[in-house]
């Protein structure tokens, strides 16, 4: 409660929210909160997203970020959110949107119709790809590898264009 307090100003319900900048909507949606295998968005949210996109032009651009991939990546290991379709289809009518997420710590990127997914790697620990172990979970590499699997990703808007500029770099890049 403390943080939401803090850094969850304006939020509604389970701490999800929207707003407008330069004439692209963008949405944060909490897949966290209600976690069990998978994340799960639940119908308070689901209601509220689908009020949310109602008023907005099938041609505004729109940006979603949630932290565990909207899409089933690899539900085995619980990357993906339950009820992610669902959201996803009040998205399709959107001339341009792209889907931002975490979760998974690694580059997977994937284009349905006018939606662009994207999930990047991580600062903290890297995680293996879906299906090369067990199960998901810290991977562990040699200390002088650790940079060249850990990165960051820029955004870039480009006016005029219809999906965001996304450039992902391993911190091994960046030394």
């Amino acid at each position: 409660m403390l943080y939401r307090e803090r850094y969850g100003k304006g939020t509604v319900g389970s701490g999800y929210y929207s707003f407008d900048h330069k004439g692209v909507h963008f949405v944060g949606l909490n897949n966290c909160q209600q976690i069990d295998a998978m994340g799960r968005l639940g119908a308070e949210q689901l209601a509220w997203l689908k009020t949310d996109l109602a008023s907005r032009s099938a041609s505004t651009p729109v940006v979603v970020f949630a932290h565990i991939p909207l899409w089933m990546v690899y539900p085995q290991w619980g990357w993906g959110t339950q009820d992610g379709a669902e959201a996803l289809s009040y998205l399709k009518r959107f001339g341009s949107v792209t889907v931002l997420n975490g979760h998974i710590h690694q580059t997977v990127q994937k284009v349905e119709g006018n939606v662009a997914f994207h999930t990047a790697t991580s600062t903290a620990f890297p995680q293996p790809a879906q299906g090369s172990a067990p199960h998901a979970g810290p991977m562990v590499v040699p200390a002088g590898k650790l940079e060249s699997v850990l990165g960051v990703t820029k955004v870039h808007y480009i006016a005029r264009q219809s999906h965001l500029a996304i450039v992902d770099s391993s911190l091994a890049e960046k030394a």
